[in-house]
C-alpha cells in the first residue's frame, strides 16, 4: 500500500499516526510512506527519527491577530500547492489525515485530485480541522462512541486509539531501576512531556500530604517544571523525576495514576486498566480534555478533579480514598475493560483497506 499520513503539532496526533503506520507496515511490509507535517513543530524531529520519509510545508493556525493571519492564509495558499505536488509525485492508494492544522490542505488537496482520503479523531470532541475535512474524507475513525453524532450520519466508525494497541505491547518496568518498592502501592503523577505550572505548583505544596501514607508517589514534572520542582523538601516516599521514556512502561505497575485527560493518554489507561483521578486541562481548544474525560466519569471509569477545585488536601484525600478502596479499584477496570478497544489499529488498517478497494472496484 502507497500512504501519505499527515498529523501535527502534538503527540496526541503523532503517536497514533505512528501507530496507523506501524500496523500497515506489520500488515504490508512493502509499504510505502510519505509523512507530511509542520515545519517548526514535534513531528519535524520525530518522524525522521522513525526512518519515515517526512515533507514539512510551513502553516499556522489562524489567530485573533488580523497581522498573523494575513501570513497564515498566504502559507496556506503556498500549502496547497505544494500538497498537490506531492501528492501527484506520490500517487498514493490513500492520504490519512490524524489531526492538526497541517492536515487541511493534505486532505483538501488530495480529494480535489480524486484520491481516497481518511481521518482519525482521538477526542470526543472533534478538532476544528477534522470537523471541517469530514466533507473531504471517505471515512472518519473515532476513538470514542459519543463521537459518531459530531459527524454526518454514515460517516463515522468507532476504531478506539491505535496507541491503545501500542500499549499492551509494551514490557512493565522494574520498579528497582528508580528505586521504588517492590511490594508497595504506586501512585504515578504525571502532567505531560513539559509539565502544566499551576498544577505543578498545587503539587509542590499537595505532596506534603503524602508523608507517611503506606504508597508511594512518582511524581514525572516535565522537563519545563522540574528544576523549580526540586528547589522544595518532599517526604521520604516521595520520588521525582522530569521525564520517562516509555511511560506505558511505568502505567503497568501503577495501581492510582493522576493525569491530565488526553486522549491518547486515556487510551493507554482504558488499555491498560488503570484506575485514574483525572484533571483535564482547562487550557485546550473547546476544553475537550474535559469532555474526554466525561466520557470514562459517566461510565464510572475514572475519577475527576477539575483544576479550578484543586485546593490543598483534595487530591491525597481522593488518591487516599481510591487506593484504599479495593471495591471502587477493581469496578474501575471492569468499567475500563467494557470501554476497550484493544485491536484498534487493527480496525483502522481493515477499514483503510475497505476504503482503497471500493476505489479499485470503482476503475
Amino acid at each position: 500500500m502507497r500512504v501519505i499520513i499527515s498529523a501535527g503539532g502534538t503527540g496526541g496526533h503523532i503517536y497514533p499516526a505512528l501507530a496507523i503506520i506501524n500496523k500497515i507496515k506489520e500488515k504490508e511490509p512493502d509499504s510505502e510512506f510519505l509523512y507530511i507535517g509542520t515545519h517548526n513543530r514535534m513531528e519535524k524531529d520525530i518522524v525522521p527519527k522513525k526512518g519515515i520519509p517526512f515533507k514539512s510545508i510551513e502553516i499556522y493556525g489562524f489567530s485573533k491577530n488580523l497581522f498573523k493571519n494575513f501570513k497564515t492564509v498566504k502559507c496556506l495558499f503556498k500549502a496547497f500547492k505544494e500538497c498537490r505536488k506531492m501528492i501527484k509525485k506520490f500517487n498514493p492508494d490513500i492520504v490519512i489525515g490524524v489531526g492538526g492544522y497541517v492536515t487541511v490542505p493534505v486532505i483538501m488537496s488530495a480529494k480535489k485530485l480524486g484520491y481516497k482520503t481518511f481521518l482519525h479523531e482521538q477526542n470526543a470532541l472533534p478538532g476544528k480541522s477534522n470537523k471541517f475535512l469530514s466533507k473531504y474524507s471517505d471515512l472518519v475513525g473515532v476513538s470514542f462512541e459519543s463521537s459518531l453524532n459530531k459527524f454526518p450520519i454514515g460517516k463515522a466508525v468507532v476504531t478506539g486509539n491505535p496507541c491503545s494497541e501500542d500499549a499492551l505491547k509494551v514490557e512493565s518496568f522494574m520498579k528497582s531501576s528508580l528505586g521504588l518498592s517492590v511490594s508497595k502501592k504506586l501512585v504515578l503523577i504525571v502532567m505531560g512531556s513539559l509539565g502544566a505550572l499551576r498544577v505543578s505548583k498545587y503539587l509542590e505544596r499537595e505532596l506534603s500530604y503524602f508523608k507517611g501514607k503506606d504508597y508511594e508517589i512518582l511524581f514525572v514534572t516535565g522537563k519545563g517544571s522540574y528544576e523549580e520542582v526540586m528547589k522544595g523538601s518532599y517526604p521520604e516516599n516521595v520520588k521525582i523525576i522530569p521525564f520517562y521514556e516509555g511511560l506505558t512502561s511505568v502505567m503497568k505497575k501503577t495501581d492510582v495514576m493522576v493525569s491530565r485527560a488526553g486522549a491518547s493518554t486515556l487510551s493507554e489507561i482504558i488499555a491498560l486498566e488503570v484506575p485514574s483521578i483525572l484533571i483535564p486541562s482547562p487550557y485546550v481548544a473547546n476544553n475537550h480534555q474535559y469532555l474526554n474525560a466525561l466520557d470514562l466519569i459517566n461510565k464510572d471509569a475514572a475519577l475527576m478533579i477539575e483544576e479550578k477545585d484543586l485546593e490543598d488536601g483534595v487530591l491525597s484525600k481522593k488518591v487516599d480514598e481510591l487506593i484504599n478502596d479495593e471495591n471502587k479499584i477493581q469496578k474501575i477496570k471492569n468499567n475500563l475493560r467494557s470501554m476497550q478497544v484493544k485491536n484498534s489499529a487493527d480496525i483502522i488498517y481493515e477499514n483503510l483497506k475497505k476504503v482503497v478497494l471500493n476505489d479499485e472496484k470503482g476503475k
